[in-house]
């Protein structure tokens, strides 16, 4: 019955849909298609391109709908072409479905003209197939944005700070929106911002490359926050200072503020907050979860004054289960027989692997024999727990 009634609403008023579903790339499953329901809330809104995008895009009913409010076409022949032309390029038919679904209007490209040239681009720069494909579909607008005045002057400000191609697609991939916002209008002021400032270009190298995306707001509004980090005291020719603008940049004020009261609550001033800020910026992109359980973890059971941590801020960092736990178990035991001071603790937790093994277990294996089960026997306890 389902199936007469299906037929029988494309043929009313879009039989043209028939004469081509023998050629789709992508057959629905009849289990899938749009259920009574639907088909009577959608009543007149129903059309040739909802037609197409189920049954060519592979997209559901509410969502061909949807997009079908951003495309225009009656005919198959303009999106085959760009079907045809992603799948030629390593697309697969869910990820054709992917791309429609987040940017409609790619189907009413031109496949030659307009998505050719940038494949092209992204191919001489080294980019592999695979690689591509997923960047365009987590922002397959970037295709529609012009190569001569996004993509190549883009990639040009990007590589003449990083001085590398892997490392300037390495940003890019981390942040696709490099190709799709005006470079010339938000990457290289904000770049220069920094640089009057007298910001080392190898730090400002470093934050671009880890985090280009805050680079991609209004000039006024970064110079706003670079003042701001001046006027917290942080001096511009540290790597905190571009860390410290990194931070504020991802956050809203709304945001901070609840930040400052979490450690506020944890007996922390105002003032010393922004000491430890100076001191470790990241400290602020903690959630509220992680400050209380890793301050509950020094203060109560390992009996460390809350200043102490204030003073060492990046022992929060860590992750508690995988690391500080396990660590702190074995500097409670040191501790307690005077072994080693608290002073000791930043070294003790932040130190790699083979090096806290040797300065802290191995080499008090006569005074204390058990360190080395006590901390083996956490770290396999945090792992059943999974990591933090």
């Amino acid at each position: 019955m389902f199936s007469v009634l299906y037929k029988t609403f494309l043929h009313g008023r879009h039989s043209v849909a028939a004469s081509y579903t023998h050629k789709l790339l992508f057959l629905p499953n009849p289990s899938s298609l749009i259920s009574f329901k639907f088909i009577s809330s959608a009543g007149n809104q129903y059309s040739f391109a909802v037609s197409y995008l189920i049954n060519s895009c592979g997209l559901s009913p509410e969502s061909a709908l949807k997009a079908s409010k951003h495309v225009r076409f009656e005919s198959p022949e303009k999106p085959d072409a760009v079907i045809a032309f992603l799948n030629n390029h390593g697309f697969s038919k869910t990820q054709i479905s992917e791309v429609v679904k987040k940017y409609p209007i790619l189907l009413a490209s031109d496949p030659e003209k307009t998505l050719l040239p940038k494949f092209e681009f992204c191919e001489s720069k080294g980019v592999s197939r695979p690689l591509l494909v997923k960047i365009i579909c987590f922002l397959p607008s970037i295709l529609h944005r012009s190569i001569e005045s996004q993509w190549i002057p883009a990639f040009e400000i990007l590589n003449d700070l990083l001085k590398s191609d892997a490392k300037t697609l390495l940003a890019i991939i981390r942040y696709p929106g490099v190709l799709a916002h005006g470079p010339k209008t938000f990457l290289r002021p904000n770049i220069n911002v920094l640089k009057e400032n007298g910001v080392p270009e190898s730090n400002i190298a470093t934050i671009v490359y880890h985090h280009p995306r805050i680079f991609f707001t209004k000039p006024d509004q970064f110079r706003e926050t670079v003042e701001e980090v001046k006027r917290m005291g942080l001096e511009p020719r540290m790597f905190a200072f571009v860390a410290a603008v990194r931070v504020l940049r991802a956050m809203s004020k709304l945001t901070w503020k609840k930040k400052i009261d979490v450690y506020k609550k944890c007996g922390w001033s105002e003032e010393r907050i922004v000491m430890a800020f100076r001191t470790n910026p990241f400290l602020m992109m903690l959630s509220e979860n992680k400050i209380m359980g890793m301050m509950d973890y020094f203060v109560n059971v390992m009996g460390l004054e809350s200043s102490f941590i204030s003073e060492r801020p990046g022992l929060l960092v860590y992750s508690l289960k995988k690391r500080v736990v396990p660590r702190g178990s074995v500097a409670q035991v040191l501790l307690s027989k005077g072994l080693v001071k608290a002073s000791c603790l930043s070294i003790l937790i932040g130190s790699r692997e083979n090096v806290f093994l040797e300065k802290f277990v191995y080499r008090y294996q006569e005074e204390a024999p058990q360190l080395l089960k006590i901390y083996t026997d956490k770290l396999d306890f945090s792992r059943q727990l999974g990591n933090e």
